[in-house]
């Protein structure tokens, strides 16, 4: 893509912990709010808050607390891009939003697995990736115009 420009980008390193979910949303407010009209900075700021929180209370859920998730945000021209990184066991993303999509009619009615309803629904792209260094990267990325 000839048009892209990188408009900003940052990297934050936090602890396995929820309290830190306020550090992450400052941080992602500060990067994203002077490029980002507000429906899709809203959208983008849930998808991140639910990729944050499962990264605690899943991928995290055995491990220290002192295990660090990295989270950096791109934003281009053209879209935004989050990357969440976890030490967690790998995980099939696109195995378990198919299970919960033939779960019930509604997958929100279903007590688990709602952010990752959230995450699908709220951007364009979502993948998650096992790495060579044994941890794991969520993707998720959104069209701003």
């Amino acid at each position: 893509m000839s048009n892209e420009a990188l408009l900003a980008q940052s990297n934050l390193q936090v602890k396995t912990t929820l309290t830190a979910l306020e550090e992450v949303l400052k941080w992602f407010d500060r990067i994203t709010s002077t490029f980002l009209p507000s429906d899709i900075f809203h959208k983008c700021q849930i998808a991140l808050t639910e990729g944050f929180t499962n990264a605690v209370r899943h991928a995290h859920r055995t491990l220290p607390e002192t295990t660090p998730i990295e989270l950096e945000v791109k934003v281009f021209s053209p879209w935004i891009e989050m990357r969440i990184w976890d030490w967690g066991e790998p995980f099939n993303l696109e195995k378990a939003l198919e299970m919960m999509s033939e779960m019930h009619a509604d997958p929100l009615e279903h007590e688990g697995g709602r952010g990752l309803i959230f995450m699908s629904k709220l951007t364009d792209e979502l993948y998650y990736t096992r790495l060579d260094d044994q941890r794991n990267c969520l993707v998720m990325k959104k069209q701003i115009y």
